[in-house]
């Protein structure tokens, strides 16, 4: 799906920059242009930059 259409970058384009080490919103303007013009979309790319990351580091067992 599109995310960003004034760039033309898509929800994969975001999980894959996240595994090659994207963690902000900061690291998507750069990497991959987002909410360099009209901002729309950063409620919409920061939503699956979460779900990335949360993927991307699974959650640790509990220590005991």
């Amino acid at each position: 799906m599109y995310i960003c259409i004034c760039k033309g970058v898509t929800d994969h384009a975001i999980r894959e920059a996240v595994s090659q080490g994207a963690e902000r919103m900061r690291d998507l303007k750069a990497n991959l242009g987002i909410t360099e013009q009209c901002g729309i979309c950063a409620c919409h790319a920061k939503k699956v930059l979460e779900q990335a990351l949360m993927q991307e580091s699974p959650a640790q067992p509990p220590v005991t």
